[in-house]
């Protein structure tokens, strides 16, 4: 039978590197360096949301919603590049906590069109302050002309143009 590690023995997932250590290859791969940057923010993320109980997700799902009120599960799903089954899953959990609702298109009753509620137009808001100061504790670390070639970057890496 094992033991269970102390808490101090084991580090978490994406958890810094130690100091001292020799990254390697790892210095120079670009995934590493996105896959640091990406627990950083997601961290700082998740200790922002909190008190709202959102996920990165799920706040992308209700911002994308405020913009496009009708969307369909689908396209929310191509925007986000997730797949169905997951896009099903959070729909689900926002619709459950009454921050979204599903209503039959008025073009195609076999359609679900998703709106917020007034709870998840309320939500938003609250969730938009602290965003606005989550992505200030990151943005502060980049000059203006940097921040925009680093979006710019960013987009072409995922976008492929």
């Amino acid at each position: 039978m094992g033991t269970k590690p102390h808490q101090n023995d084991v580090e978490s997932e994406g958890a810094p590197a130690t100091p001292g250590l020799d990254l390697g290859r790892l210095g120079d791969l670009l995934g590493f360096h996105l896959r640091m940057a990406h627990v950083a923010v997601y961290r700082d993320f998740a200790e922002t949301m909190a008190e709202l109980a959102l996920t990165q997700k799920q706040l992308a799902v209700m911002e994308l919603l405020e913009g496009n009120p009708g969307s369909s599960q689908i396209g929310l799903a191509h925007t986000l590049g997730t797949d169905r089954a997951t896009m099903m899953a959070l729909v689900n959990r926002l619709a459950s906590r009454n921050l979204i609702e599903r209503q039959p298109s008025a073009a195609d009753r076999r359609r679900l069109e998703l709106h917020l509620t007034k709870a998840g137009t309320a939500i938003l808001a609250q969730a938009r302050k602290l965003i606005d100061k989550h992505e200030q504790r990151f943005i502060t670390l980049f000059a203006r002309d940097e921040m925009d070639a680093l979006l710019l970057a960013l987009k072409r890496i995922y976008m492929g143009n």
